[in-house]
């Protein structure tokens, strides 16, 4: 018996019927996927890290840091490390003491006597001469740089990242608050990250406030010039006016690549 063809309208019907319910969980799914990334994406915060490192460092090669340690005469005694740890600001003394507990009479164990005695000081004493080079010896331990990694987090990028989430900036948002942590800390002063933010709200609301993104991050950015220019060893803004505030302009609110900037007058280039 010959089989009747389904009609066109039943046809286009039944095709209809079983394209929505497979559209269904799909359409389900890229919603759920929708939200923007955050900089503590994997790939964002590896961007992060170079960024930050062409500003302390003049290089893209972050992890070539762990070894870093200079006095730079900016009045908080030997900076070091991935993210500047200070042996005057106390972030040193607590990331010695981490690698002390996690592994007990390293290299560096012996200094923090002294560590304890400069701390809010920008005095060597107790640390000169064999600091620096024991410094270089630790960070070949993948135990120090582990504790390196987990200060930095802990200290600096988790509280921004954590900050711009909650204000509703996306993954450069998060990163103005990174750098400018980094570079400022969070302490009381006047020129402290929390008090550069609270600048900025005077000027403008975030999106968490139903305020407009780019014209926040610009008051943010406003307001870091401001306190950078409040001290000498921090008065050239290029890692702001050259690096950050390009990808504003350029409206790159979740940090995409291809990324050009300048810092310093030096170029780079993320692809």
């Amino acid at each position: 018996m010959h089989t009747p063809h389904i009609g066109t309208s039943r046809r286009t019907l039944l095709t209809l019927i079983g394209a929505s319910l497979v559209a269904g969980p799909l359409v389900a799914t890229q919603t759920a996927t929708a939200a923007p990334v955050g900089l503590d994406d994997p790939a964002k915060k590896e961007i992060a890290m170079k960024l930050v490192s062409s500003a302390e460092n003049s290089s893209l090669d972050w992890k070539a840091q762990y070894k870093y340690i200079e006095d730079i005469g900016d009045g908080r005694g030997y900076t070091a490390g991935i993210i500047g740890f200070c042996s005057g600001t106390h972030d040193m003394l607590d990331l010695v003491e981490l690698y002390t507990q996690r592994k007990p009479g390293n290299v560096l164990a012996k200094y923090l006597p002294a560590l304890r005695e400069v701390d809010g000081s920008d005095s060597h004493e107790g640390l000169d001469p064999g600091f620096p080079a024991d410094w270089r010896r630790a960070a070949q331990d993948s135990a120090f740089q582990q504790a390196q990694n987990n200060e930095r987090d802990r200290v600096y990028f988790n509280p921004a990242v954590g900050q711009g989430k909650s204000d509703g900036i996306g993954a450069l948002g998060q990163f103005t608050y990174y750098d400018a942590i980094v570079m400022h800390g969070d302490g009381g002063d006047s020129t402290s990250f929390s008090n550069i933010r609270r600048r900025a709200l005077a000027k403008a609301k975030p999106p968490a406030q139903g305020g407009d993104e780019v014209t926040y991050l610009n008051a943010f950015l406003d307001a870091r010039v401001w306190a950078m220019k409040q001290e000498e060893a921090h008065s050239d803004t290029t890692r702001v006016d050259t690096e950050q505030r390009v990808f504003v302009r350029n409206r790159n609110l979740n940090l995409n690549t291809p990324l050009d900037w300048k810092v310093y007058g030096d170029s780079y280039h993320i692809g």
